[in-house]
């Protein structure tokens, strides 16, 4: 096979640095299944390990991009043929493995997801692990008897990636939705994707109290910090609180009294590591029943491998809104 281009990234004796290479596939990490990649998507994590504000590779020098889909070019295990549509999120790519943003990747079968039916490769990518951790949550918040009858689901960081697919899928699925942000701006957007209510971050006071009259059946948190405090005295008995980010500092000062006395549950969403058969329910529901329908309005941006940096920039600057989704052009 010819070279191809690919978005790496080293950390040696001449430092932190990231950019286009250009390399063949014997350099790529051991795996079964060699992908022609299509598209892939940049996350918060992606930026911080393309910027080196994170420590999120764990080996060097590795392709970055925690997200990948495309078409199998060669497999050595008989699951996955030539030709075969597939995907793969988290499961160490950018961590551990070569990652996504290269023209192939090599994949491990055992994260390697065929693209369910219902579902595009471009639309797959546009979910990515932002849609993933977003159904994730809804999985595990039902599987301990989430319903919508107990009440609404705050969606906080609204704006970003994960809050915007989650007001779409969660809205679809039966939920009322309300969508907690800093950007009051969006708030027209965030409501044409299905949240009945929007309410600023910067006007949101909480009492402090241990205990608060009921507000929310439970909440989607991307924040963490004093967000995730103050939302959990506010959370309907037997409610379920999914924390999936911490842009708002990773610890939080509370008590055990919604636990013990509503009943509330906190549940940790860990997207990268999710065992296959979950994996496969979550993306199953994506592609039918759980299937945002806004997935093309939340891909607000489509870019190439030489326009990362930029977008790496933008992110961590907090100038991003949506989805950006990264088109990759290879050739075999």
């Amino acid at each position: 096979m010819t070279t191809f281009r690919a978005f790496r990234i080293h950390n040696d004796d001449a430092g932190y640095r990231a950019g286009i290479e250009s390399m063949t596939a014997d350099a790529l990490s051991p795996g079964e299944v060699l992908v022609k990649a299509a598209y892939s998507s940049v996350n918060f994590k992606d930026a911080l390990a393309g910027t080196g504000k994170g420590k999120i590779l764990r080996q060097f020098p590795l392709n970055s991009g925690i997200d990948v889909a495309g078409h199998v070019v060669a497999s050595t295990d008989p699951a996955f043929r030539e030709g075969d549509a597939v995907l793969c999120t988290g499961s160490g790519l950018s961590e551990t493995r070569d990652g996504g943003y290269g023209e192939y990747a090599r994949l491990d079968a055992r994260w390697t997801i065929p693209l369910p039916s219902g579902l595009s490769l471009r639309e797959s990518m546009i979910l990515g692990t932002a849609g993933f951790t977003a159904a994730l949550a809804l999985l595990r918040m039902q599987d301990n008897r989430q319903t919508p009858a107990l009440g609404p689901i705050a969606v906080t960081g609204a704006s970003g990636g994960v809050g915007q697919l989650a007001i779409d899928i969660f809205s679809r699925v039966g939920y009322e939705v309300h969508a907690i942000s800093g950007k009051a701006d969006h708030f027209d957007f965030l409501r044409n994707l299905g949240a009945s209510a929007c309410i600023d971050r910067h006007q949101l006071v909480f009492s402090g109290k241990p205990m608060d009259s009921v507000r929310f059946g439970g909440a989607l948190d991307n924040v963490g910090g004093t967000m995730l405090a103050g939302l959990l005295p506010l959370i309907a008995p037997y409610g379920n609180v999914a924390i999936c980010g911490n842009a708002g500092g990773i610890a939080f000062d509370s008590t055990v009294m919604p636990f013990i006395i509503r009943g509330a549950s906190l549940l940790g969403i860990a997207s990268a590591g999710t065992a296959r058969d979950i994996r496969d329910e979550v993306w199953r529901h994506l592609a039918s029943d759980w299937k945002p329908q806004h997935l093309e309005r939340i891909a607000t941006r489509e870019i190439t491998l030489d326009e990362l940096p930029e977008v790496f920039t933008r992110m961590l600057a907090g100038d991003s809104f949506g989805r950006t989704l990264v088109r990759i052009d290879g050739t075999i």
